[in-house]
């Protein structure tokens, strides 16, 4: 049997990707390192954490206090879809500033959508919403989810997912 210490909360999930996003945007920032490589890392990141997002977290917490976010939420992530769509047809070591602007409209859209709403609306509501056992068994389904497709280069699919926000169940 896990102990609490041992259970995957979900949102500590969610927080922790959130930061690893924003290390790899830094390290595209400053130039260190294989640019492709580590946008195509990003891509890759972004896209599976939207996806299990919207197909298992969004409709674990979706209750009317958390309805309004979420819908946003979905919002912002086709926004972020859609420039990361254009990015991947850029070379990130071209020396053209299309990419580095990009990317700075990018960090801004992913640091406001993780950052403050998320992490700072969102997060607080679905904490009084489940309880750590809830949170725990959606982490699990979440992280088993993200490993599954993180491997398949996820960042291929995102040209399919920029027509409409995805979907998220009615209350």
């Amino acid at each position: 049997m896990m102990s609490k210490k041992d259970q995957l909360d979900v949102l500590e999930i969610l927080q922790s990707q959130h930061l690893e996003v924003d290390e790899l945007i830094e390290q595209l920032e400053s130039g260190d390192g294989d640019r492709v490589a580590l946008f195509e890392d990003l891509a890759d990141k972004l896209a599976a954490h939207a996806t299990c997002e919207e197909k298992i977290f969004y409709p674990g917490v979706m209750e009317k206090d958390s309805s309004d976010l979420l819908h946003e939420a979905v919002e912002e992530h086709l926004a972020v879809k859609r420039l990361l769509n254009d990015m991947l047809e850029l070379d990130p070591n071209d020396d053209d500033d299309e990419f580095e602007a990009k990317l700075t409209v990018l960090k801004e859209m992913v640091s406001m959508h993780a950052h403050q709403d998320e992490e700072g609306k969102l997060f607080p509501i679905v904490r009084t919403l489940r309880s750590d056992d809830e949170l725990a068994a959606l982490g699990n389904e979440y992280l088993a989810m993200f490993e599954s497709i993180i491997t398949e280069e996820p960042r291929n699919e995102v040209g399919e997912q920029i027509e409409q926000p995805a979907p998220l169940p009615s209350i």
